[in-house]
């Protein structure tokens, strides 16, 4: 059932009291460059040279394992969307299925953290590579990138939704271009051959199939973002499976195509000794089209880096703004702008957040630990759908799938935690420190809410907010 809040054809206009529902702008296109900006931005550019150290040759096959694990997730939330799309996103399913506030208030601010940190990074990535055209201090960098994004997420969904189509059409024009220029190269190279030559269908094959899996899965998270812009897009029922599911398949492509073509144009040990952010893919252009210039790939990451730091503010100003309406978070970050309609005490706020993190540096480690939350919360979002589609009461969505789909979900995405943590590094060791930082984290999380005691949020508290924020609505 659609309330009033969630109509698609609700448009917003100013409210005197600045608080209210948000302004849908965005159709299935621009919700689909949403989720391919979000995903590309963090993925291939950055993956490619350690999956072709772990699979040689063969990495095209992690991605495509991966693909699978990811549409897995990926289809529940495509289900839980049509069924009910609210900016709250994980946040709000959780709270739905279980009941239990405090596990809500840990999933949606483990959210949040993990766009933070990626914000954060993306704005150390980013001051890096423009210092090579500017000289201009890391810092200044840092304070102006973060506030011009904070000023085009203020601006509006409009806006950003421009700004995310020209980011996401130079990335993505990126990766096109380096398979037209790699595509003379393809069949040049054995597919199944493997970094140490294991055939791929032995035990030790699938077990570098299983490791590359856990490598390259994290190239497909973003499509869990789009579930926060929900309450912006035109008929979200409809849209939102849609969208969700069409971008996993356009990552999916280009990420199969575009590894394919790197180990045919350059050896996959040289790829895998490429460590920075879009190295492995310069290194086909530089072999590939020896006439292009080296700077057009440093000037497409910047681009890459910048988009996918403006879709992370988005989705977590609409995070925040969410569970406000939720009562899980101070009321004031529910509020939304008279004029602009956006979450802009919510933006405020993360800029600050953002840009300490951003000054403090060294947030590698952090944005580790963020992602394996992250995996958390996809068992419990997986495990939210198996719970709703059992309940009774529960209305059903435009986009129904059958229950083992989640329950495999949850299975993967806990395999993959586990793999995480079983992880060693090159000495043979295990790696504990992202494990420790996420155990801090939680731990952090925990006591904030203990501190801030969030008002317990039955059913119909929570429909009497969403209701006040449709009644608040007026036709434009």
């Amino acid at each position: 059932m659609i309330d009033a809040a969630t109509t698609p054809d609700d448009k917003t206009g100013p409210t005197s009291g600045g608080s209210g529902a948000l302004v849908r702008h965005m159709g299935l296109f621009s919700l689909v460059v949403y989720g391919v900006g979000d995903m590309v931005g963090a993925g291939i550019y950055g993956t490619v040279g350690e999956a072709a150290g772990a699979l040689g040759n063969a990495c095209w096959v992690a991605f495509a394992v991966s693909m699978v694990a990811a549409m897995l997730t990926g289809v529940s939330y495509a289900s839980l969307a049509s069924r009910y799309p609210k900016a709250g996103g994980a946040a709000y399913i959780t709270h739905r299925a279980y009941r239990f506030p405090f596990l809500s208030y840990m999933v949606g601010l483990t959210v949040a953290a993990s766009g933070l940190t990626s914000m954060a990074a993306g704005s150390n990535v980013f001051s890096d590579n423009l210092m090579k055209f500017v000289a201009v201090p890391k810092w200044a960098l840092i304070v102006a990138f973060l506030a011009v994004l904070a000023a085009i997420n203020f601006r509006g969904i409009k806006e950003s939704i421009w700004t995310n189509l020209l980011c996401t059409g130079m990335e993505v024009g990126g990766l096109v271009f380096v398979i037209i220029v790699g595509a003379r190269f393809w069949g040049s190279v054995d597919y199944t051959e493997t970094a140490s030559g294991v055939p791929l269908t032995s035990a030790e094959g699938m077990k570098l199939i299983l490791n590359g899996t856990a490598l390259t899965f994290f190239a497909f998270v973003g499509f869990e973002d789009m579930l926060n812009v929900s309450e912006e897009v035109n008929d979200p029922v409809r849209t939102m499976p849609r969208g969700l599911i069409l971008s996993l398949i356009v990552v999916t492509a280009l990420y199969i195509t575009i590894s394919v073509t790197a180990v045919s144009v350059v050896d996959s040990r040289q790829l895998s000794d490429a460590k920075t952010y879009g190295a492995p893919l310069a290194q086909v252009t530089n072999k590939a089209a020896p006439w292009l210039s080296p700077w057009v790939f440093t000037a497409i990451t910047l681009f890459a880096v910048a988009n996918t730091a403006l879709i992370n503010y988005i989705m977590g100003s609409r995070l925040l703004y969410g569970m406000a309406r939720q009562g899980l978070v101070p009321a004031a970050l529910g509020r939304v702008h008279s004029r602009r309609r956006t979450p802009h005490v919510a933006i405020g706020v993360l800029f600050v957040i953002v840009l300490a993190l951003g000054l403090a540096g060294g947030v590698k480690q952090l944005a580790s630990a963020t992602a394996l939350l992250l995996l958390a919360c996809f068992v419990l979002v997986n495990g939210a759908l198996v719970v709703l589609k059992r309940r009774p009461a529960e209305p059903r969505g435009a986009f129904e799938i059958p229950v083992v789909v989640p329950i495999l979900g949850m299975l993967v995405c806990a395999g993959l935690i586990i793999g995480r943590l079983l992880t060693r590094n090159a000495q043979g060791q295990y790696e504990w420190q992202a494990p420790a930082i996420a155990l801090g984290l939680a731990a952090g999380i925990a006591l904030l809410y203990a501190v801030l005691r969030p008002r317990n949020i039955d059913e119909r508290t929570l429909s009497a907010a969403e209701g006040a924020g449709a009644s608040e609505a007026r036709p434009s």
